[in-house]
């Protein structure tokens, strides 16, 4: 008979112990650690570990060939996973509850079968009859072709449903309902995630069925469970933007079959997610006219270029200290922006409450937006709206320079695209520019103050 005892199990991280912390040592998390029966593994459990029966080989003597990969027909999601789902691979699917996880699997799993092939859809939160009806109002309920659903938690049930179907795609919705019967702990927990997780990840890579894992968000917007899982899978999909709001952004914040840095955007309908062709259309078609505090700017998101509006809002601090507060940009980042302006450009900012804000739910990493964000917060304070048809982007250094970029050609294109007539860049990428004949203007400057003087049309005088 197998040995029960009691440990605890930290939920973030998975570090074990055999008495309650109030601090995990491992990833300093506070009050994370949960009680648990933990088993010693039984002869099962010893067995999967012995799945992969293949020698050590050279690695001269390794036969390379490209990734096998299924288009699924949604541009926008093979972009972020790099031109398709490879087979044989395990990726995960976070976000908020309501943002469209299960909707884009619903979708996937109708192009799919429509292309033939077969797919298992196991759904451990919804009836089967619950699932067909939302298949049904997103119109994802296909007339033919092999799409199975059934409603199961036990982990070993969907491991012989997969070896039996032998499907090309299977999605568990979601990984945390789903549990092993031979360990002790309750669904969701750490051991039974991990455990969980593992079966299937074996399963994907000795049948070359391909896997979506479903991950519901805590509160502190990471995928629950340990973090051993995002390590477990090959790619790591994150959907962003308010789940009250239209639009949503997939990200890819892991990818071992392509780049990290591209997203797919898609605006929710009652049809289900619809890709958007011109996301910078869709960023920039409520922006304010001839409103201080609104600058563009062109950034890329891996090889794509978006044009998208920052917004800043600067007031006389009603009491203690002047609060910063950002959207959708690196709250550290502004701190230093805000320094340079008070230092280098002698704004008098120690006073201010200072918000700053990207326009549309979309997070912006790319430096360029440095630039643009100093000028707005520069344009807010002064009340001193950036002329409509003009765009920046370029790094701010610490001394107040306007530091290069990369591609800039590819952010310009997109700004002359939309109609913008002026385009504010850094001094040395235009140095390396070759001549242009288009309708846009190229602004080289080389400080902060250059720029904000160029974007008021001359020395402005500051705000009284």
């Amino acid at each position: 008979m197998t040995k029960t005892k009691t440990i605890y199990t930290c939920q973030h991280c998975g570090y074990q112990s055999a008495k309650w912390l109030g601090r995990c040592p491992d990833c300093s998390s506070w009050n994370s650690f949960v009680e648990e029966n933990y088993a010693a593994p039984s002869s099962r459990t010893k067995e999967r570990t012995a799945l992969y029966s293949e020698e050590p080989v050279l690695l001269r003597d390794v036969q390379v060939k490209e990734a096998e990969r299924i288009r699924t027909d949604i541009a926008e999601l093979d972009r972020v996973l790099g031109g398709g789902i490879v087979k044989g691979c395990v990726a995960l699917i976070g976000g908020d509850p309501g943002i469209g996880k299960s909707t884009i699997s619903l979708q996937i799993s109708n192009q799919l079968t429509r292309q033939g092939a077969t797919v298992l859809y196991v759904s451990g939160e919804e009836s089967v009859s619950q699932t067909k009806l939302r298949a049904t109002r997103l119109g994802s309920t296909p007339e033919k072709g092999k799409l199975y659903i059934v409603n199961q938690t036990d982990i070993s049930a969907v491991t012989e449903y997969i070896r039996k179907l032998k499907p090309a795609l299977v999605i568990v919705d979601s990984i945390q309902v789903m549990f092993e019967p031979s360990l002790a702990s309750s669904p969701g927990s750490v051991s039974q995630v991990r455990e969980c997780s593992g079966m299937l990840t074996q399963l994907a890579k000795t049948s070359g069925t391909s896997i979506f894992i479903i991950g519901h968000v805590t509160k502190e917007g990471t995928i629950a469970g340990p973090r051993v899982l995002e390590h477990i899978v090959d790619t790591v999909l994150y959907f962003e933007g308010d789940r009250f709001s239209t639009h949503r952004i997939l990200r890819a914040v892991k990818n071992r079959f392509g780049s990290t840095n591209e997203i797919g955007v898609f605006e929710m309908t009652q049809e289900g997610l619809r890709q958007v062709d011109n996301p910078s259309q869709i960023f920039l078609s409520e922006r304010p006219t001839n409103a201080s505090g609104s600058v563009v700017v062109p950034v890329l998101e891996g090889s794509r270029p978006l044009l998208v509006e920052i917004q800043a809002l600067v007031s006389r601090a009603g009491f203690g200290y002047a609060r910063r507060r950002a959207e959708g940009f690196d709250y550290n980042r502004l701190g230093l922006l805000v320094a340079v302006l008070e230092k280098r450009i002698g704004l008098s900012l120690e006073a201010e409450d200072i918000f700053v804000n990207v326009a549309g739910g979309i997070k912006v990493e790319d430096p360029a937006a440095d630039l643009a964000v100093a000028l707005a917060v520069a344009s807010a304070f002064r009340e001193q709206p950036v002329p409509q048809g003009m765009a920046v982007f370029g790094e701010v250094g610490l001394a107040g320079e306007i530091r290069s970029i990369a591609q800039t050609d590819v952010r310009i294109n997109e700004a002359e695209k939309l109609g913008f007539t002026q385009c504010l860049v850094p001094r040395n990428n235009f140095k390396g520019m070759a001549a242009r004949n288009k309708k846009i203007e190229i602004i080289p400057v080389a400080t902060l103050q250059q720029a904000i003087d160029r974007a008021a049309g001359g020395e402005a005088g500051k705000k009284s």
